[in-house]
């Protein structure tokens, strides 16, 4: 048996030429002879031209099956207690949950503001409310919005009625003293007339 000829002077100064790693050089294994002969690049330039030595295609880093578990996982599947390897505040911490949360109450809060549906300072005891950690979401604010508002508008009223009624009785009295002090004053003219007369 012929003994192997080495191509590692041509493999080498391939990579070179082709501009990639010696394990992406093919060498034409039929024409062995030929290529041993070359010994600098212009040579083996010549030989790619002619095809005895070519650079070996990308090899295929499919994603098919990396996409198709990453559409499983959106879907909630193979996230069980099993696979998961760090601890809850690790996989979501627990200061993005509250950076969101606040985020989106104070959002609500401003949106209100502007819309004239809550005063300054009604914004301003919910603003700290929620840094306090009162309210666990949108809906939850929000109900409290409506029933301080209700409960607001019903302090109003019944200011309003207690007003009305405090002006009614004065008026009353006053019309009272009026007419009290206008009968004194009828008797004491008659008083005066009986007097007159004797």
């Amino acid at each position: 048996t012929p003994r192997m000829v080495s191509l590692k002077l041509q493999k080498r100064l391939a990579a070179s030429v082709l501009k990639c790693g010696k394990r992406k050089i093919w060498l034409d294994p039929n024409e062995v002879t030929e290529v041993s002969t070359a010994n600098s690049r212009q040579n083996i330039r010549k030989l790619v031209k002619d095809g005895f030595v070519m650079r070996k295609p990308q090899v295929v880093h499919s994603r098919a099956r990396f996409t198709k578990r990453n559409e499983a996982k959106r879907k909630g599947r193979h996230t069980g207690v099993g696979k998961r390897r760090g601890t809850a505040n690790a996989r979501l911490p627990f200061k993005v949950i509250w950076m969101r949360r606040t985020r989106v109450l104070r959002r609500l809060l401003r949106k209100y503001r502007q819309a004239k549906k809550i005063d300054c300072h009604l914004y301003r005891e919910l603003y700290v409310r929620a840094k306090g950690n009162q309210f666990k979401n949108k809906r939850v604010l929000m109900e409290t919005i409506h029933r301080m508002k209700a409960e607001r508008a019903r302090a109003k009223a019944l200011q309003e009625q207690a007003d009305a009624r405090k002006l009614r009785a004065r008026l009353r009295t006053e019309r009272k003293a009026a007419r009290v002090a206008e009968r004194e004053r009828n008797a004491r003219e008659a008083d005066a007339a009986d007097q007159a007369g004797k």
